[in-house]
């Protein structure tokens, strides 16, 4: 993604806002499949309410696998949490739409309400705007970005091929 903020002053507070999003995924998961333990996979009534969502078995699961992946992400750092936080957020953010527009459907084969959709956009956007400002770099790559940035320097990622270029302060060209 062309010209984020690299190392970001709030990074280490984002980092943690993923962790704790991964935290919550995770015991939410492990509480879901505990609570339903004797019920099918995919059952849709009756669900047990787990930190104040619904969840059935098939929830659970994908809910640990995604606060691990999270998790993980957050503790590692650096680049391979930035994408996981983008990804992981696009993932929320489409299942609560799809997820709420099958709400009402016999589709609805996690057995989601109108809160947990609330929930997962919630978490998406937590985790995009912890995406966002989550890339690293080095001290030569900030540099770059901030000369671009400030029409002092060529675009370092190469990522507006289809835009003019960037000229100097004073040498703006007019159209």
């Amino acid at each position: 993604m062309a010209h984020l903020p690299i190392n970001h002053h709030l990074q280490p507070l984002y980092r943690v806002l993923a962790g704790l999003c991964g935290v919550f995924v995770l015991v939410f998961g492990i509480g879901a499949v505990v609570q339903t333990g004797g019920m099918d996979l995919f059952a849709r009534e009756d669900l047990p309410w787990v930190m104040f969502l619904q969840a059935n078995r098939a929830f659970g699961i994908l809910s640990i696998v995604a606060g691990v992946i999270l998790l993980g992400g957050a503790l590692v750092g650096g680049t391979l949490a930035h994408w996981i936080n983008l990804v992981a957020a696009i993932v929320f953010l489409v299942a609560g739409m799809a997820m709420m527009t099958l709400l009402q459907t016999d589709l609805n084969l996690l057995g989601f309400t109108m809160a947990t959709c609330i929930v997962s956009f919630i978490i998406g956007v937590v985790l995009l705007t912890a995406g966002l400002y989550g890339k690293t770099g080095s001290t030569a790559d900030v540099r770059r970005e901030e000369a671009f940035r400030h029409g002092e320097g060529a675009d370092p990622d190469h990522g507006h091929r289809l835009t003019a270029p960037n000229p100097p302060h004073g040498q703006e060209t007019i159209a």
